[in-house]
């Protein structure tokens, strides 16, 4: 069995004519996907977590297919997952604080004054202490941006999947925002395993990302 965290197995998606994708995401690297609206690459990140099961093939994270696992589990597992959705999927009625702290809330068994701590943590990472009391309709596109992230690190997870995370944001905070998701630098590489799909890549970052790809003419392929 591969030891990479997130492995594509022959998925079928719209834009590939149905001859799929297999692709390892291999651990302590980021890994991106670029693809225009009818390439299916958006796609991906849904497979890998689930929340959508490919027409063909199967996406193994950790060396487990979500899709063959009962709700009660996969809502466990996925916890070992940091997902970042395109548009940032924040609860509007709540403010950012509140958004980031969802997960430990209804996910975890921590206490109220680890909890706390918890979130102090996560907003002085993100370098939202500030606007934590925002809601969404209140705050800046990057704001929003950064405190979906530190929603998607709340349990540290190894693997983080972001979707379209750049879109719309300065080449600085793309490029913070990037450097926060890889979680650090080890002697192997960056600390967690970062899978990013996107309509594009700033050109800026593309020296932090270790591995590009691009779906094509219905052709997974290497893209520099």
């Amino acid at each position: 069995m591969s030891e990479a965290p997130l492995v594509f197995e022959n998925v079928g998606v719209a834009g590939l004519n149905g001859t799929g994708i297999s692709l390892e995401v291999p651990a302590a690297s980021a890994t991106a996907v670029v693809g225009d609206d009818v390439s299916g690459v958006e796609l991906l990140g849904q497979y890998a977590l689930g929340l959508d099961q490919p027409p063909s093939g199967r996406a193994m994270v950790f060396g487990e297919d979500i899709c063959q696992m009962n709700r009660h589990q996969a809502l466990a597992f996925r916890r070992s997952v940091g997902y970042l959705p395109a548009g940032d999927g924040l609860l509007q009625n709540l403010c950012l604080l509140d958004n980031i702290a969802l997960p430990l809330r209804y996910g975890s068994d921590m206490k109220e004054r680890e909890m706390d701590s918890r979130i102090e943590i996560m907003l002085a990472m993100v370098s939202l202490k500030d606007a934590a009391g925002l809601r969404p309709a209140q705050a800046t596109e990057e704001q929003c941006r950064r405190a979906a992230l530190a929603r998607a690190l709340a349990f540290d997870p190894k693997l983080v999947i972001l979707e379209q995370p750049f879109g719309g944001l300065a080449s600085e905070a793309s490029r913070d925002l990037l450097e926060i998701a890889r979680g650090g630098e080890t002697s192997g590489g960056c600390r967690r395993c970062v899978f990013i799909t996107a309509p594009f890549m700033p050109e800026r970052l593309k020296p932090r990302i270790e591995h590009h790809y691009r779906i094509a003419k219905g052709q997974l392929e290497p893209y520099t």
